[in-house]
């Protein structure tokens, strides 16, 4: 999975310098709580942290779970038993509806 991770990251660093298609991107800003550090060290690893507040309005707290446990077990995403708990715990109080 970090293989994954790492060539995808290359390719869209490729296509950035290549079209400029990150130029205008602004950092995305998360809310400021307990948890935010394990959601930006393990999410933003395999993706865009856009997808938290693109989807913030629709999940319920069991929604979130049931991403997390998505992410670990079929993405192969690598965050142990006590990140994963503090990363829904964080989503489910800051992003859920």
């Amino acid at each position: 999975m970090k293989t994954v991770c790492a060539l995808l990251a290359a390719a869209f660093a490729s296509a950035a310098l290549v079209t400029g298609a990150f130029a205008e991107e602004k950092p995305v800003e998360l809310k400021k709580a307990p948890g935010l550090d394990k959601v930006e060290a393990n999410c933003a690893a395999c993706h865009s942290l856009d997808y938290i507040q693109m989807n913030s309005p629709f999940p319920s707290a069991a929604m979130w779970d049931a991403e997390v446990a998505k992410m670990i077990k079929a993405y192969g995403a690598p965050i142990d038993d006590a990140d994963a708990k503090d990363i829904a715990a964080y989503l489910k109080k800051n992003y859920g509806s």
